[in-house]
């Protein structure tokens, strides 16, 4: 009778369940902290851009914000207490803002040192807008995606 299952103990490297397989399977937590914080950049992105190009066509059509669920959207934050009126062209670099999001989403999913980079030198953009169209989902995510990517250990490579 053939045994299927190795025994313990079996010099076998290439059984399942062995040190090395298990290593290559499970996630780091590198890898773990640069996921969550894709995800996040991607929810901030995507939630926030897909609305956008509403909000833009909206806007150019009729000369006012958009309201959903009785609530300005892209507008009535700071932006409008000190002076600077919703616009298409502030709409439209808004867009640009979460289209960057995106990409940095992307980066930072297959791990990549430009997306940490990029992650924290677009921090202060994706924030002024958040205050500027009042924009209270987009701070938890703003308070989030750095703090995972600060969890992440240092690595030396520069890819």
């Amino acid at each position: 009778m053939i045994d299927k299952h190795p025994r313990q103990g079996s010099a076998d490297a290439s059984a399942p369940g062995t040190p090395e397989q298990v290593r290559a399977v499970a996630p780091s937590k590198d890898t773990l902290a640069m996921r969550a914080a894709a995800v996040l950049t991607w929810i901030a992105g995507l939630g926030f851009g897909l609305p956008c190009i509403y909000a833009i066509a909206y806007f150019a059509d009729t000369g006012r914000v958009w309201t959903f669920l009785g609530f300005p959207t892209y507008g009535g934050g700071t932006f409008e207490d000190s002076g600077i009126r919703t616009t298409v062209p502030l709409l439209c670099l808004f867009l640009v803002v979460c289209t960057v999001e995106v990409v940095v989403g992307w980066l930072l999913w297959r791990r990549r040192r430009a997306g940490v980079v990029l992650g924290f030198a677009l921090l202060p953009v994706e924030f002024a807008f958040w205050i500027g169209f009042a924009l209270p989902f987009g701070y938890i995510v703003g308070i989030a995606r750095p703090a995972f990517l600060a969890l992440r250990p240092q690595r030396s490579d520069t890819s």
